[in-house]
């Protein structure tokens, strides 16, 4: 059974307090004494600035969610001066609305160009070790944690509710993925990656062997829209293809994709053959800047319509119903919705 309701809206956001607390646990239990709008409720966004205002923090406490992601672009270091890049991120822990944030919501995140080091970049990249660790130093991941020794952030929690689970699955787009430059985005396909032999087998792993009713999937760039000029899936078709079939062969319930980085809100759906629902890449950019004159972009898997002003996303789960519904949200603006009901 599967149906896909599109819904567009304005209102004012309504307050609500959360009482949870972080947790660095592989699997994480919230409790709550507030009735929440949803059985799960995850947050997420990209493309921040710290030395910008962010007027979305209150917005997305006020949701009391269950998790808060970052999709990259945390921080725009863009740099090989790592006293610099330490600097944006203890910027960012500054500010009030997110120091708000950490008292009350987990939060987990992988990085994107701009926090990895250097725009567009990948393997190539000379700080990524450094990088990683000032990255998991500002997720605080304790010292002690194997993620210390992994090359790569790729990272999945298990998050318990009284009605269900949801697995998170970070991916990491940057330390390994092949150098290639618009020149020659069309060239050899063969020999590229985004994700490494190790990563892959990692997340093959992670869903093959996972009985959550939903798998929540980040990647920091686009994985569905296809035809725009920038970063995203579909300049390696050939990891594009095996993502899709890895998500199909590992019987996983209820894929859902995250994605970041354009400055720009979509919703993409691609029908993949193997599954009984459409795959939906929900992507949510930028938090502090936005691309406010963006005009048209050609997407055939659009569901609905380009969000251009700076925005967050959400997820709210009800697990009876199997019912996930999606909103792009702003300053206590919701900007559009969409509902999907997965196979019960």
């Amino acid at each position: 059974m599967k149906k896909i309701i599109i819904v567009l809206a304005f209102f004012t956001v309504l307050s609500c307090k959360t009482t949870s607390k972080s947790s660095e646990d592989k699997t994480y239990f919230k409790q709550s004494t507030k009735e929440k709008a949803a059985d799960f409720v995850l947050t997420f966004g990209s493309c921040n600035k710290p030395d910008q205002t962010n007027l979305l923090w209150d917005d997305i406490a006020e949701l009391n969610p269950d998790v808060w992601l970052w999709g990259g672009d945390i921080i725009y270091a863009d740099t090989e001066n790592m006293d610099k890049m330490e600097a944006d991120y203890n910027l960012q822990k500054k500010q009030k609305g997110y120091v708000n944030l950490l008292k009350e919501t987990k939060v987990l995140g992988t990085w994107d160009d701009h926090d990895f080091g250097a725009n567009d970049a990948g393997l190539e990249y000379p700080k990524k070790e450094k990088s990683q660790e000032l990255l998991l130093d500002f997720l605080e991941v304790d010292k002690n944690s194997p993620r210390r020794k992994r090359e790569g952030v790729y990272h999945s929690e298990v998050i318990e509710t009284a009605k269900g689970s949801v697995k998170v699955i970070l991916l990491d787009t940057r330390y390994f993925r092949t150098s290639i430059s618009k020149k020659s985005v069309n060239g050899d396909q063969e020999s590229r990656t985004i994700l490494g032999e190790q990563q892959w087998a990692w997340l093959e792993s992670e869903l093959v062997n996972s009985s959550a009713e939903f798998n929540i999937i980040l990647s920091s760039v686009q994985v569905i829209a296809e035809k725009h000029p920038y970063e995203k899936w579909a300049n390696f078709p050939l990891e594009r293809k095996k993502l899709l079939d890895v998500i199909v062969s590992s019987k996983a319930n209820n894929v859902i994709l995250l994605s970041g980085d354009r400055h720009i809100s979509e919703f993409s759906k691609e029908e993949v053959s193997g599954l009984t629902y459409p795959l939906i890449d929900f992507t949510s950019s930028g938090m502090t800047h936005a691309s406010e004159n963006f005009t048209k972009e050609y997407n055939p898997a659009r569901v609905g319509k380009v969000i251009s002003t700076k925005s967050f996303g959400v997820l709210k789960i009800n697990f009876d119903e199997k019912k996930v519904q999606m909103e792009m949200r702003g300053d206590a603006t919701l900007q559009q919705k969409i509902e999907q009901i997965y196979p019960l």
